[in-house]
Formats: structure tokens, C-alpha cells, sequence
């Protein structure tokens, strides 16, 4: 196609990654001035990426999101093409045959290490895999070991509430929410009594959201214990108090819990603050314990160790201390911070000795993989913004695809044998899901096999 055809036609872009972030993107492009047409990829056969498998199924305030993202996949300009998996059934390479640019907005779906002893016996989760579990992601095992009564979740984020909640709750309170028919027999089995959060600072510093921290307390299985001697603040805390009303609303909450008579709730959920975990104590090759050292603020927020150390009787470890953003092939990668070195979105693809960043020609990322996985999900449209006005304005100097129809890429794929699934087929897995639920009076119970979720989807391919 010459310079002058690819000028009377949309800009063809490829986003690679379904989710909130992806998807935000796609809806930042529609919203410009520029003519586009979007293809969105995505590894798994259903959209929606950190919504469907990364929020808990207790949360359908949460998931409501979908509503909002169904509107910008509806749209003309926009085709997806799931059930493809980047850097094998289709590479960089590939793309830049098919489209002017490429945005990349795959992620985390990974546990950030925790560096201390014993942290790899058996007993000691990440709380990703968790997450994939309870949440019916296809690529894990179909079961979870609970058979521990005492349980560890490190960490004081919304993921490490998640995983507390869904630990402390029993599988029939469960059962009204989508989880799977093998995540609800895989609850009923559970044996925790006791969950145990522990934090290594104190309650100002906690990265819970207001409204995840009171949810704790609504389920009537789960009795909330926070240890007056945990509710402490420095000036540092009570300046990020008087700076955050999200952070002085959580402080009370916990300031309530800790004065207040305990209930008779089976389910007993701990949170514990200014514990540092320092070792995982372990027997024949398996958790039996948890070592934490007692912390102290230090007039900043943050706090020093007192050389105090308690010893905890549990059986299981779950660390929730952050995502970690995976390799992407082709791109260039910071290991440390688990993300693609940009500047506003635009790929880093080397630095020259004078320190002037050079970019990888029409490469763009959005969402965790451009910053890291901090913040909440609407965090990620102004990240969609600043990386498709980089690329509107980059748009002039793109090289052409060679290959920009619409048919060429579809035709690439099934010449591959690969059955990618289509935003249609979105609509009847959907309605599929749906049924499931109906007989039990269930909104949808999620279909969790490959094979079953491209059945439903795309019949004619599975």
C-alpha cells in the first residue's frame, strides 16, 4: 500500500490486551479526531482480563465495570480476536505486517517475590494463584488445598483483603456470587477458622479503599478482631490523615473495630499491624509457622524494627505484597520495577550515551505493564490517554502496514488453524454463562475450560 492509500484510509492499531486498560485505549482512539480501526488481542477467550480474573466474585460492584467496557467493544471501529496467545501464535513481527502501531496492555498476573526464609515451603501461596483459582482461570489446577486452620495473608492491600474474605467466608455464602461448580466444592472443604493479616506498618499507611475494608465486616460468618495496641500514628500518620480522606476513613473504621466488644461470628479474621514478617517457619518441608518482628514508627510513616519477635501458629502463608508484570516478547524489559521501559507510553528501545531516550518505532504500552501494578482500575484511563496522545502525535511519521485490510489478519489466523474467539462470540459464552446460572437463580456461573468457554463461544472452531 503506498503513502498516499494508507492516507485516505483509518490508522490501522493493534492492542494487545483485552482488559480495562486495553480497552480504555481503544475507547481513547474512538474519542480523538482520527479516523481508526482497532483490533484488540487477547490470550484468553473471553475479554475483560483483570475484571474476570483478577476481582473477587463477591465484588459485582466492581464487575459492573463490564457495562461501561461492553459499550466501547460494541462499537464499529473495534473487532476482538481472543483466544490468541502474543508471542507464539502471533509476534511484533506479525503485527507490524497488519497494523501502523501497536500497543501492548497485558498486565500483571504474577506475585512480587518476598525475599524472606522459608517462604518457599509448602504452605506458601502467592496470592495471584489464589486469585486464578477462586476467579476460574482455565490455565490453573482445578483445586486448592484449605485444609489449614490457621492462615497468613501478608499484606495490607485490596488483594490481601480479597483473599482474606474469600478464606474467612464459608462456600455456601459463596455460591449465590458466578464461582465455578469446582471452586464451590473446593470452599465447602475449607477448614479455616482463623485468618491473620499482618502489616508491616500501621493503620495510616494501610492501601486498603474505604468501602473493601467495612465490607469485612458484613459477612455473618466473619468476626473482625484489630488489637487496640495496633491503632498508633506519628506525624507522619496523622499528616496523610488530614492529606487523604480515604486514608483517615480507613483509620477510623480500624479505630472502631478495635474498641468494640468481640461477637460470636465462627470465623475469626485478624488485622494486624506494625508485624513484619521475617521468616516462615517451616516442618519436614511444610508450613507450621509464621515469624514476624514487632515494628515502631519513626515520626515519618515509616517504621524501624524493635528486635521483638512473635511466633504464630499457622499452617498455610499467602502472600499478597504486589503483581508482577511478565516478560513481554520483543519488547525490551525492567525485571525490577516489571515493566517496559517508556516515556508517556512511548517503548524505550535503548538510550543513547548522552541520555536521550530513542523509541521503538510505533510500540506503545498502557495500563500496569507501562507504570506497575499500583492503583485502581480507573486509574488506568489516564494512562490510555497520555499513551494514544503520544501516539496521535507519532501517527504522521508511522511507516505503513503492508497489509492493512481487515481480511488479512483473520486470514493469517486461520491459516495458522488458530480459533481465535470474536466480541459475537463474547455474546453468546455470556449468554451460555447466563443459563448455567438460571436453575439456581444465579446470575451466570463462569465456565472455566478452554474448551468449554470456545464451545460456547465459537462453535464452528471448537
Amino acid at each position: 500500500m503506498t503513502e498516499q492509500s494508507a492516507a485516505t484510509r483509518p490508522l490501522r492499531i493493534a492492542i494487545v490486551g483485552a482488559g480495562p486498560a486495553g480497552i480504555y485505549a481503544a475507547d481513547a482512539l474512538m474519542k480523538s479526531d482520527a479516523d481508526v480501526s482497532i483490533d484488540l488481542y487477547e490470550r484468553m477467550p473471553a475479554p475483560f482480563g483483570l475484571i474476570r480474573y483478577g476481582v473477587a466474585p463477591d465484588h459485582p460492584r466492581i464487575k459492573g465495570i463490564i457495562t461501561a467496557l461492553h459499550k466501547v467493544l460494541d462499537k464499529d471501529q473495534v473487532r476482538l480476536l481472543g483466544n490468541i496467545d502474543y508471542g507464539t501464535d502471533i509476534t511484533l513481527d506479525d503485527l507490524r505486517q497488519f497494523y501502523d502501531a501497536v500497543i501492548f496492555s497485558t498486565g500483571a498476573n504474577a506475585d512480587r517475590a518476598l525475599a524472606i526464609p522459608g517462604i518457599d515451603l509448602d504452605g506458601s501461596y502467592g496470592a495471584a494463584d489464589f486469585v486464578s483459582w477462586y476467579d476460574g482461570h482455565p490455565d490453573v489446577p482445578r483445586s486448592w488445598p484449605l485444609d489449614a486452620e490457621k492462615v497468613a495473608v501478608l499484606g495490607v492491600g485490596n488483594v490481601a483483603l480479597d483473599v482474606a474474605r474469600v478464606l474467612a467466608k464459608t462456600g455456601d455464602e459463596l455460591l449465590p456470587t458466578e464461582i465455578p461448580p469446582n471452586v464451590y466444592e473446593g470452599l465447602k472443604t475449607n477448614k479455616a477458622l482463623e485468618v491473620h493479616v499482618f502489616g508491616r506498618r500501621g493503620p495510616a499507611q494501610a492501601k486498603f479503599t474505604p468501602l473493601e475494608l467495612r465490607e469485612l465486616d458484613h459477612s455473618p460468618t466473619i468476626e473482625v478482631i484489630v488489637n487496640p495496641e495496633d491503632i498508633d500514628y506519628d506525624e507522619g500518620s496523622e499528616a496523610a490523615r488530614r492529606n487523604s480522606k480515604q486514608v483517615d476513613m480507613v483509620a477510623n473504621t480500624l479505630e472502631q473495630w478495635a474498641i468494640r466488644d468481640h461477637g460470636d461470628r465462627p470465623h475469626k479474621l485478624f488485622l494486624h499491624f506494625f508485624e513484619s514478617p521475617s521468616e516462615v517457619l517451616g516442618a519436614d518441608g511444610k508450613v507450621v509457622g509464621l515469624k514476624t518482628e514487632r515494628t515502631q514508627l519513626d515520626g515519618t510513616g515509616n517504621v524501624k524494627g524493635t528486635g521483638n519477635f512473635t511466633d504464630w501458629d499457622i499452617q498455610a502463608v499467602y502472600r499478597a505484597v504486589g503483581y508482577l508484570s511478565q516478560n513481554v516478547t520483543q519488547l525490551p524489559f525492567d525485571d525490577q520495577a516489571g515493566t517496559v521501559p517508556n516515556e508517556a507510553g512511548r517503548v524505550i528501545a535503548d538510550d543513547t550515551a548522552e541520555g536521550d531516550a530513542r523509541f521503538m518505532p510505533a510500540t506503545y504500552v498502557t495500563g500496569w505493564i507501562k507504570r506497575g501494578p499500583v492503583g485502581l482500575i480507573g486509574h488506568t484511563k489516564g494512562d490510555a490517554n497520555e499513551t494514544i496522545a503520544c501516539l496521535l502525535d507519532d501517527a504522521k511519521a508511522f511507516a505503513p502496514a503492508p497489509k492493512p485490510e481487515l481480511d488479512a489478519v483473520t486470514e493469517f489466523l486461520e491459516g495458522k488453524g488458530i480459533p481465535f474467539t470474536t466480541w459475537a462470540g463474547w455474546y453468546r459464552l455470556d449468554a451460555h454463562e447466563r443459563a448455567l446460572g438460571e436453575p439456581e437463580g444465579r446470575e451466570r456461573v463462569k465456565v472455566v475450560e478452554r474448551e468449554d468457554m470456545l464451545r460456547a463461544s465459537e462453535p464452528n472452531k471448537a
